[in-house]
């Protein structure tokens, strides 16, 4: 026991992502194919791209304490925006991904103003803004529009052996957010807002301006994600974001990562190893031909769990209020002690 209370959330996952490569293994080697196989390694690792970027823009505003509803739909207008831009022009490329980033950066900053100067709560606010977009997509987009050219598909179909090249950017996209969230001043302070506002006000953070950038950050990210499905698809959509239900699965990759839903703490590279379960459970269950609704029972149950478990051992290793060593042995406790 004294061995599993020191383990962190991050290494909890990790061990549930080693447990899934094992049972995976079994599972798919028992209808005839290989878990470890070039082709089967680079779908996990596909499906790991586009959530990746979602959950770690996630992972920042859940630690300073928000959510973010309306990333499915800065996916759909990031990439609308992009294909439409490009127009299967090769020379179109640059301005199309700038755009689509810099309306993924406005949504973002729109999301952060309201949140930290109108004190609205983040799954409120952010909500009404995916319902604004999501009717600016319906009035004005029947379908798929625009065209991405020849030398931007090749982002979402080439890769280095079996490792695609768009898994690579979202891994060094984590990089950067890293270091920005262990060694910068405004990392720290995402973690000291999201840990106690009040305290933080008192100790001197502007503790709009890590909200602020919490925000954008996410839906830049968002906005990444939305240029790699139009890279993969060749068209901007805009029910691409929706049907995917990127929202709540990301959200579902922070949590069973490790971070906690009232903001604070947690760990981008939790984070990661959440997406990765989801990532292999979602490919064991196509190789074995399994019904898709039961995907989602598959992964609410690893949801509940996950969280199940985190919540036992804060239980379990919470150190006692007192020290016993040091209290009166023979005095009985006094009717102030007991109500206390």
């Amino acid at each position: 026991m004294n061995r599993l209370s020191r383990l962190t959330s991050t290494h909890i996952v990790y061990l549930v992502v080693l447990l899934t490569i094992i049972v995976g293994t079994v599972l798919v080697g028992s209808v005839g194919r290989s878990f470890f196989s070039t082709g089967n390694i680079s779908d996990i690792l596909t499906g790991t791209s586009v959530l990746g970027f979602i959950a770690i823009g996630q992972t920042l505003v859940i630690l300073v304490g928000s959510l973010d509803l309306s990333v499915p739909y800065v996916i759909s207008l990031s990439s609308l925006i992009a294909a439409g831009i490009m127009a299967n022009q090769g020379a179109n490329v640059l301005p199309g991904v700038l755009a689509a980033l810099a309306v993924s950066a406005l949504i973002g900053l729109a999301n952060g103003l309201v949140v930290s100067g109108l004190k609205v709560h983040g799954f409120i606010a952010t909500l009404g803004m995916g319902l604004i977009i999501s009717g600016y997509l319906a009035t004005n987009y029947q379908g798929s529009s625009g065209q991405a050219p020849l030398s931007f598909r090749l982002i979402g179909a080439t890769g280095l052996g079996p490792i695609p090249i768009s898994t690579l950017i979202m891994l060094a996209t984590a990089g950067l957010v890293l270091l920005m969230l262990n060694r910068t001043r405004v990392g720290h302070h995402i973690y000291a807002v999201g840990g106690d506002l009040g305290v933080a006000r008192m100790s001197g953070i502007r503790t709009r301006t890590p909200i602020i950038t919490a925000h954008i950050l996410c839906s830049v990210m968002a906005g990444l994600a939305g240029l790699l499905l139009a890279a993969r698809l060749g068209v901007g959509s805009p029910t691409i974001g929706s049907q995917g239900g990127y929202d709540l699965l990301s959200i579902a990759a922070v949590v069973l990562g490790g971070t906690l839903l009232a903001g604070g703490k947690g760990s981008l590279i939790g984070t990661l190893g959440g997406v990765l379960i989801f990532a292999m459970l979602d490919n064991i269950m196509s190789v074995m031909q399994i019904n898709p609704f039961l995907k989602d029972v598959v992964r609410g149950l690893v949801i509940v769990i996950a969280v199940a478990v985190y919540a036992r051992r804060t239980v379990i290793t919470r150190p006692p209020r007192f020290d016993k060593s040091h209290s009166p042995k023979s005095r009985p406790a006094t009717a102030h002690e007991v109500s206390a």
